[in-house]
C-alpha cells in the first residue's frame, strides 16, 4: 500500500468500509435477504423460506437463464473476435485512422443503450436483413454494446507489448501470420480473457436494449427479473437476481483462472 504508517492504514481501511458497505455491500445483502423471505414490513425481513428459489431455478426462469448464457457467450465471442481484429488493425494505422476506429467502436458506449436498441430495431426490421422477432437481433445488439470494451482492452494491451519479440521472430524468417498466431496472440491472451469476462458480465446484465428487441421465445434473465418485480413478486425477483449474480460470478471465476494461467505462461 502507499500508506506506510499504522494510523494511516487504519484510517484508509475505515474510509474504505464506510464507502464500500453502504454503496455496494448493503444493496447486495438486501437482495440476498429478500430472496429468503416472505414478508418485509419492518426494518428486517420475516418469514424465512427457500420457495422463491424453486421458481428461480426452474420453469421459465431456468429457460431465461439458458437464454442469457447463450446470448452472453455468443455476444462475447463475437465482440472479442471483432474487437481484437479491429485493435490489431488500428495498431498498424496512422494516428488519424486509429482515432477514427476509436470513435467508431466507442460510439455505442457514448449513447444510451436504449438508443442502440432502437437503432438495431429500425435497421433490421426490413429486408434484406430481417432479424426482428428472432434471437439474432438480441445477440447482435449485445455484441454492438460490448464490442467497445473488447476493443479498448485489447488496444491498451497492444500498446504495452514489447516489439522485440515480433522483430526477433521476423528476423528469423517468420511470416506475419505466424508471428500473429504464435507470438502476438499468446502475449495478448491475459488481456483477451479479461476482455471476454467483462463482455460476458455486461451482456448478462443488459436490459434497456433487450427490452426493445427480445421475442417471446427468447427472454433473457434480466427481462424475467423486471417482469417479476413489475407484477409485484419482489421476493421471487430477488431470488432470480441472486441466481443471475451467482451464475455470472461463477463464469467470471472460471475466466479469471484461465487468465491467471495465461499470465504465467
Amino acid at each position: 500500500m502507499l500508506v506506510h504508517s499504522r494510523t494511516g492504514k487504519w484510517a484508509t481501511w475505515a474510509v474504505f468500509f464506510v464507502l464500500f458497505v453502504p454503496l455496494f455491500a448493503v444493496p447486495l445483502l438486501v437482495i440476498l435477504a429478500a430472496s429468503f423471505t416472505t414478508n418485509w414490513s419492518g426494518a428486517f425481513p420475516s418469514g424465512p423460506t427457500t420457495k422463491h428459489y424453486t421458481a428461480a431455478t426452474g420453469g421459465d426462469s431456468l429457460q431465461a437463464l439458458t437464454t442469457s448464457l447463450i446470448t452472453a457467450v455468443s455476444a462475447s465471442l463475437l465482440a472479442l473476435t471483432i474487437g481484437s481484429w479491429a485493435a490489431l488493425a488500428a495498431a498498424s494505422m496512422r494516428r488519424r485512422g486509429r482515432r477514427f476506429l476509436d470513435a467508431l467502436f466507442m460510439l455505442p458506449v457514448a449513447v444510451p443503450s436504449v438508443v442502440v436498441g432502437l437503432a438495431v430495431l429500425v435497421a433490421f426490421s426490413k429486408p434484406p436483413m430481417l432479424l426482428n422477432g428472432t434471437r439474432w437481433i438480441v445477440i447482435l445488439a449485445h455484441t454492438i454494446l460490448v464490442t467497445a470494451f473488447a476493443y479498448s482492452s485489447v488496444s491498451a494491451a497492444i500498446v504495452r507489448l514489447d516489439p522485440m519479440y515480433e522483430q526477433a521472430a521476423a528476423s528469423l524468417g517468420a511470416r506475419p501470420g505466424y508471428v500473429l498466431w504464435r507470438i502476438k496472440l499468446p502475449l495478448l491472451l491475459p488481456s483477451l480473457t479479461a476482455a471476454a469476462g467483462l463482455c460476458f458480465a455486461l451482456s448478462m446484465g443488459e436490459l434497456s436494449a433487450t427490452m426493445m428487441l427480445y421475442p417471446p421465445d427468447w427472454t433473457p434473465l434480466p427481462v424475467q427479473i423486471f417482469a417479476a418485480t413489475d407484477r409485484g413478486s419482489l421476493f421471487t425477483g430477488a431470488a432470480v437476481a441472486v441466481v443471475l449474480m451467482g451464475t455470472t460470478l461463477l463464469v467470471l471465476l472460471g475466466v479469471s483462472r484461465i487468465r491467471t494461467r495465461a499470465s504465467y505462461r
